[in-house]
């Protein structure tokens, strides 16, 4: 669903963050997200077990076991409570991810939060990748699905907030990888990132991120890196208070490690330290320097991985190199590296742990085997480091003067991977494996902190005069409007840092629209009523500072696009990138073409996500002269009808890596002949009834349904859109309708 719209004009954006209702005041023994309080994966908690027997019983230092929590994801604490993504109702037709919460002192279960994987090509053993993050001032939780849908959670009820489809909104990607991202909390910010392919401009992939309100979701800014990215990733930003300026420094898909201002997306720099891309997130110390890793390809040369020293002090867009070293051939690309008093330990994939000197690079002491992989990562906590390998082993180490010794071990029962990362709060070590979540501790144990640091200050910037504007922000950055709708704005201001500074007065501001709308004195954006597709581009100017909306007008059903104006719609999600218009047999159509690097499989989004109860029909055709067909499709309701060239079948699904819920029928048809396609959505007695057919396109439309499915597991909403796939051969696409169920 879109999030509500805000009754506000043109408002100073500090209003936005002041006191929220019910707030929560933050405990300092709660881990809020993956990587802690401090995004270090460090703990400041004393009196913490170094030991415990998994079998459980008497003295085994086991509170509890909990399978209801059994995963990969690595959970959080907040509140007395604990939650974490997993899987729910596997290998049935109702198989989904859901967020759940445990009461963290005795795992009963307190909520769930359901949700369908939809139109992705996310294998089932990697839902619940991500990991949510709270916000112990609203007492929310945020999380990423599987299929890229972004939710805010009421960390009490566990009701849906607000939500956003980052597929169907954004173009996200959700792959067979199965890399999802984190989300990170800063003020009154949410913040994700992903590969994305958007629409007009940012059609062309390229790892984004995007900052939501994090009461309200909506966009308040997005800022892309590199196009065409080698991968995608899941580094988790974290941000830092470096040389008095707040700072957000995370992995991309393009193989850098960026610099932003968390408050307004601007990149500050960027370092590349990889052909590839980054999933570990950084470590950064308290003089500024930054600590990256990788496990691919490095920029020069043939060896694989390294670990990377910055200097985010020098560093910016355009500069050389702010590397200060660079140690090779340590390939660690799963687990993030740990920062403990000068020195940096590092795990490889393959599980050896490393530590090196933060000065030099250098290697102290002899590595450590761990186990044969290693994926989560290192947590410090009463001056000891917990890690837990891939295939269940435990460790339990302490830091010397020539690297580490190994305190405790014991290797998991059978069955009990781990994918996730041990987390500590409140006297216990949570430790998630693929059988079941261990709370670990002795129950009489009164948890106590050896210290409570506060963070850097954020200092006024030194090169501009105080309360001087250098950035403009205009909110919402990106959404839908109706025709006849109109808008409130907002606007914040900010100085060279990236600090908030007071918004100028509003005759100040000069604002100019370029679409079919206009804005009026009060800062509300009127949209005309037409019924067309177009794009609105709103800019606030103060001076010679800019900042814009991008807006996709949209208007009600009924849909045709026929491509007459000779170009692929400008408010098409993931489209203009993937196709080109041309001329097909005398008349104008868009054609998906075969040349696009790992994009000729994908698909494309038209509309509002809350649309439900539609049928769409598109006319296509696979092009000649090649051995193999493509598949086409159309989709609705979160739901697929694909024409399917190798198997020669048509087929229902809204899960294609898993069909939880598919029907197909054999169907034989060929190249170079036009076939209308044509698939009905519709919410029948709590199911979701699909029905699909498709003919020649020069014969009469038959009456009957060629195929009929029904999922009782519903997806109840979703965009239309077109699937396809077009590495055997291009796809013709012309006369897409969309229109309301009769």
């Amino acid at each position: 669903m879109q999030p509500a719209r805000l009754g506000l004009s043109l408002v100073c954006f500090v209003s936005l963050f002041c006191s929220v209702s019910n707030a929560q005041t933050r405990d300092p023994m709660d881990w809020p997200a993956w990587n802690g309080p401090n995004q270090d994966r460090v703990s400041l908690e004393t009196g913490l077990v170094d030991r415990f027997d998994p079998k459980g019983g008497d003295g085994s230092n086991v509170i509890f076991k909990s399978e209801l929590a059994a995963g990969i994801s690595t959970p959080i604490v907040m509140n007395g409570r604990l939650f974490t993504i997993v899987r729910d109702q596997p290998g049935t037709p109702r198989d989904a991810e859901k967020v759940i919460c445990l009461d963290a002192s005795s795992g009963e279960l307190l909520w769930e939060n359901i949700y369908n994987v939809f139109l992705s090509d996310l294998p089932a053993e990697r839902v619940g990748w991500s990991n949510v993050c709270g916000d112990p001032e609203s007492n929310r939780v945020y999380a990423l699905g599987a299929c890229c849908l972004f939710q805010c959670l009421d960390a009490e009820s566990g009701k849906t907030l607000w939500s956003r489809s980052l597929s169907e909104e954004f173009g996200m990607l959700s792959t067979y990888g199965g890399r999802t991202n984190t989300p990170v909390v800063f003020e009154n910010l949410v913040i994700i990132s992903g590969v994305t392919t958007g629409w007009d401009t940012s059609a062309k992939p390229a790892h984004r991120f995007f900052a939501f309100d994090k009461m309200d979701g909506q966009l308040v800014w997005t800022t892309s890196t590199r196009p065409l990215p080698e991968d995608t990733t899941y580094s988790t930003p974290v941000i830092r208070m470096i040389d008095g300026q707040a700072v957000m420094i995370a992995g991309a898909g393009d193989g850098n490690v960026y610099g932003m201002q968390p408050r307004t997306g601007k990149i500050l720099w960027s370092e590349t330290i990889s052909r590839r891309g980054i999933n570990t997130s950084a470590a950064v110390d308290s003089s500024g320097k930054v600590f990256a890793t990788h496990g691919e390809e490095n920029p020069e040369g043939t060896a694989m991985g390294a670990v990377v020293c910055i200097d985010s002090l020098f560093a910016s867009p355009d500069s050389a190199s702010a590397e200060l070293w660079r140690t090779e051939e340590l390939t660690v690309g799963k687990s993030s590296p740990l920062l403990l008093d000068g020195r940096l330990y590092v795990v490889e994939d393959s599980s050896r742990m490393h530590v090196l000197d933060t000065e030099t690079g250098e290697l102290i002491g002899k590595p450590l085997k761990l186990g044969t992989a290693m994926r989560g990562s290192l947590l410090y906590a009463d001056g000891k480091i917990y890690a837990a390998t891939s295939t269940g082993i435990f460790h339990v180490m302490r830091p010397t003067e020539n690297g580490v010794e190994t305190l405790f071990k014991v290797r998991l029962p059978k069955g009990h991977d781990v994918g996730g990362s041990p987390i500590a709060s409140h006297g216990k070590i949570y430790l998630p494996t693929t059988a079941g979540l261990y709370c670990i501790g002795e129950p009489q144990t009164r948890p106590a902190l050896a210290k409570n640091t506060s963070p850097d200050p954020e200092t006024p910037s030194q090169n501009a005069t105080e309360n001087s504007v250098a950035q403009l922000q205009l909110i919402p950055a990106e959404a839908i409007v109706r025709p006849g709708e109109s808008l409130p704005l907002k606007v914040g201001a900010f100085d060279v840092n990236g600090a908030r500074v007071a918004t100028p007065p509003f005759n100040s501001i000069r604002f100019s629209v370029s679409g079919d709308a206009n804005i009026d004195a009060n800062g509300v954006l009127h949209v005309a009523d037409s019924d067309s597709h177009g794009a609105i581009t709103v800019t606030a100017s103060l001076n010679d500072i800019d900042a814009q909306s991008r807006l996709r007008a949209i208007g009600p059903l009924p849909w045709h696009f026929d491509f007459a104006a000779g170009e692929v719609p400008v408010t098409w999600i993931g489209a203009r990138y993937r196709h080109e218009p041309r001329v097909v047999d005398g008349d104008p159509a868009i054609v998906k073409i075969t040349t696009i690097p790992k994009g000729t499989r994908s698909q494309t989004w038209f509309g509002p996500t809350e649309l439900h109860d539609y049928t769409i029909t598109a006319d296509v055709k696979a092009a000649g002269g090649t051995a193999k067909l493509p598949d086409m499709g159309v989709i609705a309701q979160r739901y697929t009808l694909d024409l399917m060239g190798e198997s020669q079948q048509l087929q229902i699904r809204t899960w294609a890596a898993q069909l939880r819920m598919a029907k197909s029928v054999p169907l034989e048809w060929k190249a170079d002949q036009w076939y209308t396609l044509k698939l009905r959505a519709s919410n029948e007695d709590g199911l979701a009834v699909l029905r699909g057919k498709v003919w020649p396109r020069s014969e009469s439309e038959p009456a009957d349904w060629m195929i009929t499915a029904t999922d009782e597991s519903p997806n109840t909403i979703g965009s239309p859109g077109l699937f396809g796939n077009a590495t055997n051969a291009e796809i013709i696409i012309d006369n897409v309708n969309v229109s309301a169920n009769e």
